[in-house]
């Protein structure tokens, strides 16, 4: 039976892959500083719950197989000391997953937006048609009690993102997973505390292709001209496989989409939407599965947790909310709706909330970002600046950042709250876009205004 420590057990993809050993029959123990729900809850069901909060070095035995270091954890935690003072195997979390499936299918789903969206599309229809699997995904999905699971299946599916892979190894996560079939949605920059210009962001994709094997599958954006001219440029030998807005028509509310000449009514909309169902279906085509299997099985997919997650409707209002935050991503989502209900306003609430949002450097990149909104807020508190221990960001930044007159700037919950009330809601779409939660905004309070 295998031995694995876990330095930083209550991240939540951390905790999700200790439970996914523990489940394989692997003993697993762990540790960390702080552990909150769902991770406290999690590990304490499984029985690997950490007896104390804290770290202790003698944690740390010359029986362990291996020790996965997770994001959370410093390089001079004193477990990881004491685990290089042993000579133990020390792994972060995307080099063991590559390590556990180093016999399998690897699939991995890379790009700057829609990773976790194609990844859950892959994901429905592989269990829809009851394919064995192992999987790695960066959100709670409906039908998965987690989201990592190792198995002995013979294929993985994951979603591979460009964020270092831990305090050690500052590579990005997806230069580990070495895919047969990878896909790649788009290129625009992102994470400016990791990667200060955009040829340096670039540039991790270009490692990425370089380093897949020759022949190896690559299923790409082609309406992206970064990553168009990067695939010319860095992928000749690969198995090419663009892809693009597929046909498709909206009636009544409802997208229909078309592939191979085949067609269904889909649950989701938008155009990105289409692009990342385009994706799966060539993931899945190079699996095995028929296009007719595959929109059978696409058309009752409703999205992963806050991807245009729909909070509310009625017969002239729907209120959404969705985890973009990056400047691409805004755009897309709030297109999306406009073209979904072409009869309504849209009034859009974007919360500043991650540290390249937050930078007043980076803010020149949101130019126009909020214009498909009839009505603009955003939105950002001097408490999440005082977390990510950023300097003050002025108002004035804002406007200048996104060019938009009539924006609205607000900085407290309880001045976003009055604004949201004051608005008239008949023949309009509320929108609320952002990977945190506006200092605690009852979301569920919000179909008030329905």
């Amino acid at each position: 039976m295998a031995k694995v420590h876990f330095i930083a057990i209550g991240g939540s993809v951390m905790h999700q892959l200790a439970i996914a050993l523990k489940l394989k029959g692997y003993q697993v123990t762990g540790s960390d500083d702080e552990i909150f729900d769902p991770a406290t809850t999690n590990l304490t069901t499984v029985g690997i719950m950490p007896p104390a909060i804290g770290w202790d070095a003698t944690r740390i035995t010359p029986d362990l197989d291996a020790v996965i270091l997770g994001m959370h954890a410093r390089g001079d935690n004193p477990e990881l000391e004491k685990a290089r003072e042993l000579g133990l195997k020390i792994y972060s979390f995307p080099e063991y997953i590559y390590q556990e499936s180093q016999q399998k299918t690897r699939v991995a789903i890379g790009g700057s937006h829609g990773k976790t969206t194609i990844t859950s599309m892959i994901m429905h229809v592989l269990k829809a048609l009851q394919k064995d699997f192992d999987y790695l995904v960066g959100a709670k999905l409906e039908g998965f009690s987690q989201s990592v699971n190792i198995t002995s299946a013979p294929l993985i599916v994951c979603e591979a993102d460009e964020y270092p892979a831990s305090a050690i190894e500052r590579r990005p996560k997806f230069h580990f997973l070495h895919p047969h079939i990878s896909v790649l949605s788009g290129i625009a920059w992102d994470h400016i505390n990791v990667f200060p210009t955009f040829e340096n962001y670039k540039e991790q994709f270009a490692i990425f292709l370089r380093t897949m094997e020759p022949g190896g599958k690559l299923i790409y954006n082609s309406s992206d001209p970064v990553l168009k001219e990067l695939v010319e440029k860095e992928a000749g030998h690969l198995a090419l496989l663009p892809y693009e807005v597929p046909v498709n028509s909206i009636d009544n509310g409802v997208t229909t989409i078309i592939l191979d000449g085949h067609s269904t009514g889909l649950q989701v909309f938008g155009e990105h939407n289409l692009m990342n169902i385009n994706a799966a279906w060539h993931v899945c085509r190079e699996l095995g599965v028929d296009v007719r299997s595959f929109l059978a099985a696409i058309s009752s997919f409703t999205g992963a947790a806050k991807r245009l997650e729909l909070i509310g409707k009625n017969d002239h209002c729907a209120i959404y909310r969705d985890f973009a935050h990056a400047p691409s991503k805004v755009k897309a989502t709030m297109q999306a709706l406009k073209s979904q209900y072409p009869g309504r306003k849209l009034i859009a609430v974007l919360e500043l909330h991650t540290y390249s949002s937050l930078n007043r450097d980076f803010l020149t990149e949101y130019a126009g970002a909020m214009d498909p909104a009839d009505k603009a807020v955003v939105f950002y508190s001097k408490h999440a600046l005082e977390i990510k221990r950023m300097p003050d960001l002025p108002v004035e930044a804002i406007y200048d950042g996104f060019k938009r007159a009539d924006l609205q700037v607000i900085t407290s919950n309880e001045a976003l709250v009055t604004w949201l009330d004051q608005q008239s809601y008949q023949d309009a779409n509320l929108l609320l876009m952002s990977s945190g939660t506006y200092d605690g905004l009852d979301f569920a309070s919000l179909k008030k205004y329905l």
